[in-house]
């Protein structure tokens, strides 16, 4: 318990006003002390005892798309013989927080509340903690407690109605280079190689172990599966605060669109983040929420991060979501990377250099560019 400013206002006065009063023999003066006085022993008798209530929050639902609603339940049980007289709930959502009155409890009742939370802003929010606090009617006087644990509400990007790219590079016969994330075992021969204790004997190569006079297997891979991958560009030089949120948006919608068809995916960043998901059920969250803390960066550095220019060839489809402007020189290494480049360049038209082998779509907002780019592909 403690008294807020205006306690200690009004505590100060009344002794003022009694010494006054006792000096000068002034009446009055001495009863306004003693009246201001009064009412600070009265609001601490009335704030001296904390809320003795249990509350749980349940957030429905922890994960919500930008803009849409998000509901936090408040239940408060008084575990008590004796009733609970009202207090405040604070509940800190990020930068702001929630106000709750919470009523009169009976012995051993519960009551439920309600309030909306924050989700005007993409980004990781923590909810909580939950403070109790009770005043006097006049406000002088406080009692403030902590309870509950912090809870986390992610706000995802808006996704918008998109179509899915992907693509396979191929590989019979031992022809083009196999992916790091490729299986075993499958009907694909990538190479015939000499045989080593372990190996199927079924897959010995006749013809080669009577050429070379030793056993020879065939060395077999799954053929390259559909993947997709996504670049988003975090530089804030061709995607301004506005766009940069445009920008996120698109790449959430095609990644998540590619991931529930059951695709591999994979996000980039040109900041340096790399993510690849399988086609599993859970890699539409993964995204969603790895893209809830993507920030833009001003730096110098390229579009391109090392990922997509070290290493072995990655096959499959590219999808670049940058400013609209730029020059082919940028993005000329992925087209002997990928089978499939597209390029979806954002805001005021500057112009990106025609680019030899790529789709370059350019659009106002995140909206536009899908709609386009569903055009293209369909």
């Amino acid at each position: 318990m403690r008294l807020t400013g205006r306690g200690f206002a009004v505590l100060a006065g009344a002794i003022l006003a009694y010494v006054v009063g006792e000096l000068a023999g002034w009446a009055l003066f001495r009863a306004i002390g003693g009246l201001g006085l009064g009412a600070i022993v009265a609001a601490v008798l009335l704030t001296v005892r904390r809320p003795q209530v249990s509350v749980q929050r349940e957030l429905s639902p922890d994960r919500v798309e930008r803009g849409r609603s998000a509901l936090a339940t408040l239940r408060v049980r008084n575990a008590q013989d004796r009733w609970q007289s009202s207090f405040m709930a604070y509940d800190a959502a990020g930068t702001e927080q929630r106000e709750v009155r919470i009523r009169r409890l009976a012995p051993t009742a519960e009551a439920t509340y309600r309030y909306e939370l924050p989700t005007v802003r993409r980004g990781r929010i923590e909810v909580g903690p939950l403070v109790l606090e009770r005043n006097d009617p006049l406000g002088l006087a406080r009692n403030r407690v902590a309870t509950g644990e912090t809870a986390t509400l992610w706000v995802h990007p808006k996704r918008h109605p998109t179509r899915t790219l992907v693509a396979g590079r191929p590989r019979h016969h031992h022809i083009g280079r196999t992916a790091d994330d490729s299986l075993r075992g499958s009907a694909d021969l990538r190479d015939v190689r000499p045989y080593v204790v372990g190996d199927e004997v079924r897959h010995l190569h006749w013809k080669a172990s009577a050429r070379t006079g030793q056993l020879m297997i065939r060395d077999y891979v799954d053929p390259d599966q559909p993947r997709l991958t996504v670049l988003l560009d975090t530089r804030s030089e061709p995607l301004p605060d506005e766009l940069f949120e445009e920008a996120v948006e698109v790449a959430a919608s095609v990644l998540v669109t590619a991931a529930t068809s059951g695709h591999r995916c994979r996000l980039l960043t040109s900041a340096g983040l790399d993510l690849g998901v399988g086609g599993s059920g859970a890699a539409p969250r993964q995204f969603l929420d790895e893209l809830c803390l993507v920030e833009q960066r001003d730096d110098r550095a390229g579009l391109l991060p090392p990922a997509l220019t070290t290493g072995p060839s990655s096959g499959g489809a590219i999808v670049v979501v940058t400013g609209a402007r730029g020059t082919a020189n940028d993005l000329a290494p992925l087209l002997v990377r990928y089978n499939a480049v597209t390029v979806l360049g954002l805001g005021p038209v500057h112009g990106i250099a025609p680019i030899l082998g790529a789709r370059v779509v350019l659009a106002a907002d995140a909206r536009e560019a899908l709609q386009q780019w569903s055009g293209v592909i369909s």
